[in-house]
């Protein structure tokens, strides 16, 4: 298959291009700097093609998909990245909206349009929980992030209307050590200081990174897949707990005194640090009913797999 990816050197996207690119697909990056192998703008190299997209550049909005067979939509601007500014989280909002939208109608317009399209959304959808079990049939919540993932994936609708498959992946927190949350804690955890944050009793929805490229892989794969789909493991667990696994994974003793209160957290991240105390338990409910299974169901076999 001749598969489309975005946001293809994030810690998603580098690890679904070589999965892909091991099972002999050939990938077409969406890149937004001048690419260094590319198909139309240069040559292909190793089953990978680069083409220049950048939606809001006026020149490179609209890259040629024609014969695509699937598209990988994972580009955004990361949520814990900086501190929330008001420009930041225009940034947060434009880099998945604006780009959903303008991605949508360049596929819509392809010709043939491919088949499926796997955008990239977040249980961000459903906010602060206070820990209740949620599935995906949950409304979507009133916080900032809520918001946002609402629209974003309202922006697929061009796609959807040209008669194209589309599912949105509402990942929870990504574990793998080259990125994201776990590649931050881990340090610490083996310096044996590790601290929960806030009173800890907050729910961690999470799925190792594993599982997310073989749950992307299997939406690819599976025709009658569409619609909201979270991408969380079936186990999640109280930050307590995480914390608790982690430091046992690298053989460090644990100290649950050790802990940034809430306070403290707010003073420091302002709104982002909603991404630490937030706490929802969001369930994978139609990904199992559609049949996929999970190598890493807990947070032990999780964190072992990754850090091994």
């Amino acid at each position: 298959m001749k598969i489309a990816v975005t946001g293809s050197s994030g810690l998603i996207g580098t690890a679904l291009t070589a999965s892909l690119r091991a099972d002999g697909h050939q990938v077409v990056r969406l890149v937004r700097r001048p690419p260094q192998r590319a198909g139309t703008n240069g040559a292909e190299a190793g089953g990978v093609v680069e083409l220049r997209w950048d939606p809001r550049a006026a020149d490179a909005g609209n890259p040629a998909l024609d014969g695509v067979d699937a598209c990988v939509h994972l580009a955004g601007a990361g949520v814990g990245d900086h501190r929330w500014t008001k420009s930041y989280k225009a940034e947060i909002r434009a880099s998945r909206v604006l780009a959903t939208r303008a991605l949508a109608n360049t596929l819509a317009q392809a010709d043939p349009p491919p088949p499926v399209l796997i955008a990239a959304s977040a249980i961000g959808w459903y906010g602060d929980t206070g820990g209740h079990e949620v599935t995906e049939d949950a409304p979507a919540g009133t916080s900032f992030l809520s918001r946002v993932v609402h629209d974003w994936e309202a922006a697929a609708a061009p796609a959807l209307n040209a008669g194209i498959r589309v599912a949105h992946v509402r990942s929870g927190l990504v574990l793998g050590r080259s990125g994201g949350v776990l590649s931050r804690l881990v340090t610490p955890a083996r310096l044996g200081m590790l601290p929960r944050f806030g009173k800890g009793s907050q729910v961690m929805s999470w799925i190792s990174l594993a599982d997310e490229i073989a749950a992307i892989r299997f939406l690819l794969d599976a025709s009658e897949a569409s619609g909201p789909f979270n991408l969380t493991a079936p186990v999640p667990v109280t930050n307590n707990e995480f914390t608790r696994a982690l430091d046992a994974t690298v053989h460090r003793p644990d100290f649950p005194w050790l802990r940034v209160p809430e306070p403290v957290l707010r003073a420091a991240l302002g709104e982002m640090s909603s991404e630490l105390l937030t706490s929802a338990r969001v369930l994978p409910e139609r990904l199992t009913e559609a049949g996929f299974e999970f190598q890493h169901p807990t947070i032990a076999a999780a964190l072992e797999a990754e850090l091994r």
